[in-house]
């Protein structure tokens, strides 16, 4: 079931497309040294809202953030590079030192996703994404692997990193990376979002990795089990394709992996991610071309997996986690997604079994929403967008 979101109320008539939004946001960068201590400050939300919010620091371009299972710690990545800690209990922030990989920082391109692998406690493994210099003026999305060590809250090095995946080929265009990274409920396979890299056809060639979810053994290989395990590289690694743009990625406590990408002008949308399907991008999309052109809408008979729910005017949609702590217990398996266009986070019901999804709430904010995460005592934490994006924990405030 497809659901067009149009409300006059919560959504501003937006004619630019989401991908293309310019950052806001009207404070410089303050760049943290190892060991500065930093206190929370309270920020004032717009509109009615459930949260009581408190800003820990502002960062260079924050793209993405993880909490280190066992100790409290935040990591977060800046996109020109730099990798962040900050222990909100000690208030202290660092930078961590160590084997960072060199990213290609240009428009979309530069440092990405963080997460803990599900063996942390064991192995210290931590998975890093980001953009690289493919040569020739053209990039990949890549993916590696290191071991996190810290010696305090404020002094964390990285070592023993080495890329495990890659984009199959390079493109020249600097958007469209994707690069998101989750792990299945069972810690035995890690999905990859590809994304198409702006050049829309890669995402129904299955010679290429560009436009899929890959689902691949913790090591970056291929996983026994995927759909078309017997076609050789690349096709080996696909686990779903026909996609554009996917910034948020999670598993539902039900063991369904759901993600948000972005539309084209229009037409961004939430999916269920199954085995082997195909979600239709270029070919139908509930947005246009930038330029005007029109691209069919899905049909009942189009070949294609639906949607669960699209937004036209967009969103554009950042991180997503789907909420499973104590702190909002009445919205256990849920989605929140971190918006960019909108400056808000959506709250979506989500109904698996009929393919289905539900805007239940929309909650705004000051400045766009670049990620979003679960911390372990559930409260939830979001980063801004931009130079001086801060770092903010969300409480419940206000009842919604």
């Amino acid at each position: 079931m497809q659901k067009l979101i149009l409300s006059a109320s919560i959504l501003p008539a937006l004619a630019l497309a989401s991908c293309n939004a310019a950052a806001t946001g009207d404070s410089a960068p303050t760049a943290s040294t190892t060991g500065e201590m930093v206190s929370g400050e309270m920020v004032e939300l717009q509109g009615t809202s459930p949260f009581a919010a408190e800003s820990f620091a502002e960062l260079d371009r924050p793209w993405a953030l993880d909490f280190e299972p066992g100790t409290g710690r935040v990591f977060i990545t800046e996109k020109g590079g730099t990798l962040k800690v900050m222990h909100p209990g000690t208030g202290v922030i660092g930078t961590v030192t160590g084997e960072i990989p060199s990213v290609v920082d240009e428009r979309q391109g530069g440092l990405g996703d963080i997460v803990f692998g599900p063996n942390y406690a064991d192995d210290g493994h931590v998975y890093l994404s980001w953009a690289q210099d493919a040569g020739g003026g053209m990039t990949v999305a890549a993916v590696g692997r290191g071991v996190m060590s810290c010696s305090d809250d404020a002094a964390c090095t990285l070592s023993d990193f080495s890329e495990i995946w890659r984009q199959s080929r390079p493109a020249e265009r600097k958007g469209h990376y994707s690069h998101r990274i989750v792990f299945s409920p069972d810690g035995q396979h890690m999905y990859v979002a590809s994304g198409d890299r702006q050049e829309q056809d890669p995402a129904q060639n299955l010679d290429n990795n560009l436009g899929t979810i890959v689902r691949l053994n913790l090591d970056g290989t291929p996983a026994a089990g995927n759909p078309l395990a017997g076609q050789g590289s690349p096709r080996d690694q696909y686990w779903s394709w026909g996609h554009r743009n996917i910034l948020g990625m999670a598993f539902a406590p039900d063991g369904e992996l759901w993600e948000v990408e972005h539309g084209p002008a229009g037409g961004d949308e939430l999916n269920r991610v199954m085995r082997g399907a195909n979600y239709g991008w270029p070919t139908r999309s509930y947005g246009e071309n930038y330029n005007g052109d029109p691209i069919p809408d899905h049909s009942a008979d189009d070949g294609f997996a639906q949607p669960a729910i699209w937004w036209t005017p967009v969103i554009a949609p950042g991180g997503m986690i789907i909420y499973d702590g104590s702190m909002f217990a009445d919205w256990r398996g849920q989605a929140l997604i971190a918006n960019l266009r909108t400056t808000s986070i959506s709250r979506v019901t989500l109904n698996a079994s009929a393919n289905s999804a539900n805007e239940a709430s929309r909650y705004e904010f000051p400045e766009r929403l670049r990620d979003i995460a679960q911390a372990p005592d559930g409260a939830i934490w979001v980063i801004e967008d931009g130079e001086g994006g801060r770092l903010m924990r969300l409480t419940p405030g206000s009842s919604d």
